[in-house]
């Protein structure tokens, strides 16, 4: 398994808002997290990628505990909020990072562009950041998490703000990467979204309440949707 959590929770000060969650995402596997906002999506994917650290409990990725310094080279992460340098041009953003992944010479301007064209941000990568639209500004955060091509790509609500046709050819673009062997895990709340992941799993107030396919969870509801399937794993833990 690519990713292992093993009944990890995590409490800031008196408050625990992760309370005993394990799941496991396999090579190639997109794993979709689905919650409402404050479920703790976010909380439990930063200890996927060692921003945080567990209370109790173990967060590996690909057979090391994280936090561990040397595995964030594997790992692309989307964050909920931009980390961009405004001042810069979206070509100086990309260029940057793309230097502290290591990537050189030709390797690293066919991936510059390739990424830049995936997001449709070509056009506007003379831009400076400071003066992009949020919807652009997430999109060239997407195209930075892809650019080094990771094992375990983790997206953290990638598609808030981008416009619906956007949107399906970023999906597509996973579904392709997912092909080549790369682990996806994506936080959202956009239920057609999560119709797209392998597996989900449903968090609420910091628990998983229920995880599986879709199709698996719709059956075991007798849902027509995901929304139906999580209101009814919902209401029976209330």
């Amino acid at each position: 398994m690519s990713i292992v959590l093993q009944s990890v929770s995590k409490s800031f000060g008196k408050k625990e808002v992760i309370k005993d969650v394990s799941f496991s995402v396999g090579k190639g596997e997109i794993f979709g997290l689905l919650g409402p906002s404050g479920s703790g999506k976010t909380t439990l994917i930063k200890m996927i990628v060692g921003i945080e650290e567990a209370s109790i409990g173990d967060a590996n990725v690909l057979g090391v505990k994280m936090p561990d310094l040397k595995s964030l080279q594997k790992i692309g992460f989307m964050a909920q909020s931009d980390a961009l340098y405004g001042e810069l041009t979206g070509k100086e953003n990309i260029a940057f990072f793309a230097a502290l992944s290591g990537l050189k010479g030709k390797k690293k301007k066919e991936r510059i562009q390739y990424v830049m064209d995936l997001v449709n941000l070509s056009e506007h990568a003379s831009k400076r950041t400071g003066d992009y639209s949020g919807g652009m500004k997430r999109r060239l955060s997407l195209a930075i998490a892809m650019l080094h091509e990771p094992q375990i790509l983790v997206l953290d609500e990638p598609t808030v703000g981008i416009d619906p046709i956007l949107r399906q050819s970023i999906w597509e673009e996973l579904e392709n990467i997912r092909r080549t062997g790369t682990t996806i895990i994506v936080t959202t709340h956009v239920m057609d979204e999560a119709e797209k992941c392998d597996r989900i799993g449903f968090i609420r107030e910091g628990v998983l309440i229920a995880s599986g396919t879709p199709e698996q969870l719709k059956s075991e509801t007798m849902s027509h949707s995901i929304e139906e399937a999580f209101l009814a794993y919902g209401g029976a833990k209330q």
